[in-house]
Parts: C-alpha cells; sequence; structure tokens
C-alpha cells in the first residue's frame, strides 16, 4: 500500500454516518421513551471521538513501513477503543443502576454499527487505492 488512505475523506464519511444515528436516537428517545436512554446523544458523542482517534492511529504516517505498520495500527487502535468502551460501559452502569440495562444494550448496538462502518469504509478505500494502483 504505497498511497494512504485519506483521513478526510474516512473522516467526513463517520461525521455523515454519526449525524444519521444522533438523529435515529433522537426520533427513537421521541417515540419510545421508556425503552431509550438518556444518555443516547452521549453514546453517539463517545463513539464519533473514539471512531476518529482509532482513525487518526490507523491512517497517520507510516514511515515507509506501510504493510507492517498498518496492521500493527489496526491492532493498536482496536485495542484501545475496546479498552476505552469497556471503560465508559462500566463507569456509567455503576453511576447510573437505574439506567444500566437500557444504556449497555444501546451501546452495544451502537458499538456495532460503528464496528461495521468503519471496516466497510477501510476495506472500501484500500480497494480503490489498490484500483489506482494498478492502473498506474
Amino acid at each position: 500500500m504505497s498511497q494512504k488512505i485519506p483521513i478526510r475523506k474516512f473522516s467526513f464519511r463517520i461525521l455523515l454516518f454519526s449525524a444519521v444515528v444522533a438523529a435515529l436516537t433522537v426520533i427513537f428517545q421521541w417515540l419510545c421513551p421508556e425503552y431509550a436512554s438518556p444518555a443516547l446523544p452521549f453514546i453517539v458523542l463517545f463513539f464519533l471521538v473514539i471512531t476518529l482517534f482509532s482513525l487518526y492511529i490507523v491512517l497517520r504516517d507510516s514511515g515507509g513501513k506501510e504493510g507492517k505498520r498498518f496492521v500493527s495500527n489496526y491492532m493498536l487502535s482496536r485495542v484501545v477503543k475496546l479498552l476505552s468502551c469497556l471503560l465508559f460501559l462500566v463507569l456509567y452502569m455503576v453511576l447510573n443502576k437505574e439506567d444500566a440495562w437500557r444504556f449497555a444494550i444501546a451501546f452495544l448496538i451502537i458499538y456495532f454499527m460503528y464496528a461495521i462502518i468503519e471496516v466497510v469504509v477501510l476495506k472500501k478505500e484500500n480497494e480503490e487505492i489498490g484500483k489506482q494502483e494498478d492502473q498506474k
């Protein structure tokens, strides 16, 4: 991989995805307030921040060792993201026991949504870069 995946393009897609998820959470809170955690907007904000941070770790300059460095950076970002998520989840559940189950369910759903979109977008960008390199 001699070209890098563009951070701005990926960031824009994550921001757009986050706006859609935030809108869906607002609609869910409005339609089903008894099932919606009041912390839904904070969950989306948390995942936006942590996803952009892990994106930075993965896509930052690789210093000429692109293949090895990309895999290493990706694994580091996964560990940081997982530990951050666990810490956020446990802290909220300990501090807000009455909302713990609604929060945990919403958190897991949004976690998997972000994980899927991150993998799909990275894969798509990587394929586009591969096609560009094949054309050269």
